[in-house]
């Protein structure tokens, strides 16, 4: 058998129904991993062992009386820190917040919950969520277990981290703009970035959503029917669908797929991405699938105004704190805000209309297709200690034009691994659908998984 923490939410489920297994011993085998691994990593935010092994212990009675919870129950689990859990302050990456309990569960918490997992505690995240890095100015620097020079992603840094490491099967982060998928390319495990209102999730916003990240499809989708059940108090939730998220076995020929190899605008995509994603194009064509190209369909102007939007927002909530608490900021986010702080109603305005011509256009785009192909990022990891792979708060979106147009779109959209550059980081591949079809995209993901080359070896700590 493979080590307990590489095992699957899937297998583990098997084993304890079997009995050949305990939550017990598995949680403490994942707690021991991730004491091996945090010296170096720094995901974790909250870590409670105390508690994780009280909720396996009270799990595993559940099992040995053949009554489980949940199907989670005895599962470990870690939530990013910005989904709240009760009795835990959210600090949103900031040194700036003032640290107050949660006083109940988000709905994405509350599901793991009551479906019996173990929750271990929180997983990092930059400065309000707003970096594809893992530089916070509350916790720790958070670094990529293939290349700890390098950065895990953002903004579920730690999520991303911890699911290569070994730190449980299942998490679960947020994406804004590509802040679950990042994290996936560059840590080379998956996720799924739901339809909007797929997941509940509180408080909502316009393309914010919860997504599992995991190491296999099958323990996302096995997240997805616990996560995807409904709670009131997401008000932009859509209508709840008893979907068979188990039913991933999907015949790939006949399929119309887009391959996207240029957003339109950005950073230039690296050679080894692009032979990467284009490799994978070729592997579904000769299982049958039909490939065709994708032009470009955002544009500089789509992106400039989200960013300008975006800056504005973030500035009304810094020019809100007092003086003490916003020079506590990373000095990055506060500069790029900033730029927010002078623009007219006209420019706001402009910016924010945005939203809907990312939509009208990744609609349009894939409206031909069942499903586009693209990378997630056009550049492998990079260094760990930058905010932001350009390092410039003026050119600060130049790394998601392949993520974003999704969000505003509220297409399911997921990063699956699917090769690694000559100094062994993975790449990722985006497999985008149309809106609602959340199991399709699942399904190609887990045809890729049958297509793809082996993968290699999860890390290991030093």
């Amino acid at each position: 058998m493979a080590a307990l923490h590489d095992l699957s939410a899937v297998e583990l489920v098997d084993a304890y129904r079997r009995k050949t297994l305990s939550p017990v011993e598995v949680t403490q085998a994942i707690l021991a991993r991730i004491e091996a691994w945090e010296p170096h990593l720094q995901a974790t935010y909250a870590l409670d062992p105390h508690a994780a092994i009280a909720q396996a212990e009270a799990s595993q009675a559940r099992w040995l009386r053949d009554a489980p919870q949940g199907p989670l129950d005895g599962v470990p689990a870690m939530i990013k820190e910005n989904i709240a859990t009760r009795g835990v302050p959210v600090p949103l990456g900031t040194a700036a917040t003032v640290l107050v309990p949660a006083q109940r569960d988000a709905p994405p918490a509350a599901r793991l919950r009551e479906a019996g997992a173990v929750i271990l505690g929180k997983t990092t995240m930059p400065d309000y969520g707003m970096l594809s890095s893992g530089v916070s100015s509350f916790h720790p620097l958070t670094r990529n277990p293939w290349d700890l020079r390098r950065g895990p992603g953002g903004s579920s840094a730690g999520a991303g981290a911890g699911v290569a490491a070994g730190y449980g099967p299942l998490h679960v982060g947020t994406d804004i703009g590509g802040s679950v998928r990042l994290p996936a390319c560059w840590c080379g495990i998956f996720t799924l970035k739901p339809s909007l209102g797929r997941i509940p999730i509180h408080p909502p916003y316009a393309g914010r959503v919860a997504g599992p990240m995991t190491r296999t499809v099958e323990d996302a989708a096995l997240l997805m029917s616990v996560l995807s059940r409904p709670d009131a108090r997401d008000t932009m939730s859509l209508p709840y669908q008893d979907i068979a998220w188990g039913r991933l076995e999907r015949e790939v020929r006949g399929l119309r797929l887009g391959l996207q190899l240029d957003p339109g605008w950005g950073l230039p995509v690296d050679a080894e991405v692009r032979a990467a994603v284009e490799a994978a194009a070729r592997a579904f064509e000769a299982a049958g699938a039909i490939v065709e190209p994708v032009a470009p369909f955002t544009t500089r102007a789509m992106a400039d105004g989200m960013d300008r939007f975006w800056r504005m927002r973030s500035w009304i909530d810094l020019s809100a704190l007092p003086e003490e608490r916003r020079a506590k900021v990373l000095p990055f986010i506060v500069e790029w805000a900033r730029g927010g702080a002078g623009l007219t109603g006209e420019q706001v305005f402009d910016g924010y209309s945005q939203m809907g011509a990312l939509r009208e256009a990744a609609v349009a785009a894939c409206a031909p297709f069942d499903y586009v192909l693209s990378p997630v990022a056009p550049i492998s990891a990079f260094e760990a200690e930058l905010p932001g792979p350009t390092n410039d708060p003026a050119r600060s979106l130049e790394h998601i034009a392949f993520t974003l147009p999704y969000n505003m779109s509220e297409q399911p959209a997921a990063s699956i691994n699917c090769g690694y550059t000559a100094s062994g980081l993975p790449i990722g591949l985006q497999i985008a659908g149309q809106r609602f079809d959340d199991l399709g995209v699942l399904q190609v993901a887990r045809a890729w998984e049958g297509l793809r080359p082996a993968q290699r070896p999860w890390p290991q700590p030093n």
